[in-house]
């Protein structure tokens, strides 16, 4: 197994597990503050009962010093709790995220279809930040409610044994049968998913101006108006239910106190006072465990979500162990190849074979959906093949890891993207080390150079550039890489006749000597080839 599949499954099911240290110490300062308001309230209340006895004032020096005490060391504790657990659920949310980013590479492009773009975004952004509620509102409040329930129902217990009593049962009220109402009724009416109301927003934004062209605005929005109603009533009936529960917990907090105060009464003196006052703060921290019990449901429900994404299969496995990279020039072959992207479904490629001798210019025809550009994915480790086989430098290509397949054959794929940022990021992403000069050089062999600058912002995915200049910018950053296979994939579409010609002899002269696929429907082309591949025929 590899390690990347030991760590895809842990990433969602012990999602603090980088963390525990820090969440430990800020579960322990949160109680340990908890324990000092509670000490706090009880020192006080028996100070000022006492001080209404009028006694020396030696009498009451210790107390007057407690709760000076007590409340430093309550407020320091407090601010060591929330600098530590929010800091930790920082950490734990930046790690999350970056495993579920790296579990989600495997399953690119091929893997990924199953899920539209904006809920994948969702289950990124939205369900990996249930990770910070898991922290902050979940176990650094139930360590809180734990430990000061605990104390003060000790305390109480000593002065007043029978005031315990309503003690005990209003703290498993609050700490036990209260949650576990909020967490039943959250699970039965599932936990509000912001998944709907991300894709319709997603749709809305990415296909604005296609809206507006076919009139389609109206209807749009009010698709996405339903979405908003329907989370808009969810979340008024969650907040009808947490007000009652709330009030509900303030009732039993209040009766308690006053049953506490009343069976405590025969004891007298400054320990009933305490005693009154002891029973609200310690039930205080409690009020807050059926919101975290609440927030606890949202959590495991979203990190469910993050775990179906991670638990996909990648379309392509990986070999156990696979073999190193190949080395100088690569030949391909291909037998007998058929791809189906479904079981029992039609083969989008069938029955074909192929002999590409390294340093080869192929050129691949046909009309569309005839399986080129599938040929070029199985190439690319992106597809596995239903049947046949396909050999890279003399080894099965399913032999070798993905990453080094693709570091191999390189190019200019369907699945290329320009980032939002500069002309030079995005060139760069084909080679990381490349000098500002090596980047004007790329950009003036595909005659972008005295058209672009290096700081020009691409826009997303171009948008930009116009769609000549796009491609030229992608085939830059494939030139950049300097793979030993080039894969091209209609590298002149968008360009004007004469522009697409010289744009090719000067790609093609470029990489004069490399084993180049070069996928097109432009007949022109054929001229360069040195065997032509007509899936059509």
């Amino acid at each position: 197994m590899t390690t990347a599949a030991v760590e895809k499954p842990c990433a969602a099911t012990d999602p603090v597990r980088t963390v525990r240290r820090p969440v430990v110490v800020a579960a322990v300062a949160g109680a340990a503050a908890d324990l000092a308001g509670t000490a706090l309230l009880a020192t006080a209340a028996w100070l000022l009962a006492r001080a209404a006895e009028r006694p020396g004032l030696a009498a009451l020096s210790v107390a007057i010093v407690g709760v000076r005490a007590f409340a430093l060391l309550r407020g320091t504790l407090r601010y060591a709790e929330r600098v530590t657990g929010h800091g930790a659920a920082l950490r734990a949310l930046a790690d999350l995220r970056a495993r579920v980013y790296a579990g989600l590479v495997p399953l690119a492009p091929g893997g990924l279809p199953a899920w539209r773009r904006a809920e994948l975004l969702h289950r990124m952004v939205a369900d990996t930040a249930a990770v910070q509620d898991l922290v902050v509102r979940c176990a650094v409040p139930a360590a809180g409610a734990v430990v000061a329930g605990g104390a003060g129902l000790l305390l109480v217990a000593l002065l007043a044994p029978p005031a315990a009593v309503p003690l005990a049962l209003a703290l498993l009220t609050s700490a036990v049968l209260l949650p576990a109402l909020a967490a039943r009724h959250r699970r039965r009416t599932a936990a509000v998913d912001d998944t709907a109301v991300a894709v319709t927003a997603a749709d809305l934004l990415d296909g604005a101006a296609e809206l507006a062209a076919y009139s389609a605005t109206g209807a749009a929005l009010a698709t996405a108006g339903a979405a908003h109603a329907d989370r808009a009533a969810r979340e008024r009936a969650e907040s009808r239910t947490a007000g009652l529960l709330t009030a509900f917990g303030l009732a039993v907090q209040g009766l308690a106190a006053v049953a506490a105060t009343v069976l405590a009464g025969p004891v007298g003196g400054p320990a009933v006072a305490v005693v009154g006052l002891t029973t609200l703060v310690a039930l205080e921290p409690a009020l807050a465990l059926p919101a975290a019990a609440r927030r606890y449901a949202d959590a495991r429900a979203a990190l469910a979500r993050v775990r179906a994404v991670l638990a996909a299969p990648p379309p392509v496995p990986e070999p156990a162990v696979p073999l190193p990279a190949p080395t100088g020039p690569v030949r391909i072959e291909v037998r007998d190849l058929t791809v189906r992207y479904r079981a029992g479904g039609a083969a989008a490629v069938a029955g074909l074979s192929v002999d590409v001798p390294a340093g080869t210019r192929l050129v691949v025809t046909g009309p569309s959906g005839s399986g080129k550009s599938t040929l070029l994915a199985v190439l690319r480790r992106f597809v596995a093949p239903s049947a046949g086989t396909v050999r890279l430098a003399g080894h099965p290509i399913d032999a070798y890891a993905g990453a080094d397949v693709r570091r191999v054959v390189g190019g200019v794929g369907e699945e290329a993207w320009l980032f939002d940022t500069t002309l030079a990021a995005n060139l760069r992403l084909g080679r990381a080390g490349a000098t500002d000069g090596d980047l004007r050089a790329v950009l003036d062999r595909v005659g972008l150079g005295d058209v672009l600058g290096l700081d020009t912002p691409v826009g997303t995915d171009g948008a930009a550039l116009s769609g000549g200049q796009r491609q030229r910018v992608l085939l830059a950053r494939a030139l950049l890489a300097d793979p030993p296979v080039l894969l091209l994939d209609e590298p002149t579409e968008g360009l004007a006749a004469d522009d697409a010609d010289r744009l090719l002899a000067d790609v093609l002269a470029a990489t004069a000597g490399r084993t180049t696929i070069l996928v097109t429907h432009d007949p022109a082309a054929l001229r360069y080839a040195d065997r032509v591949l007509d899936l059509g025929a």
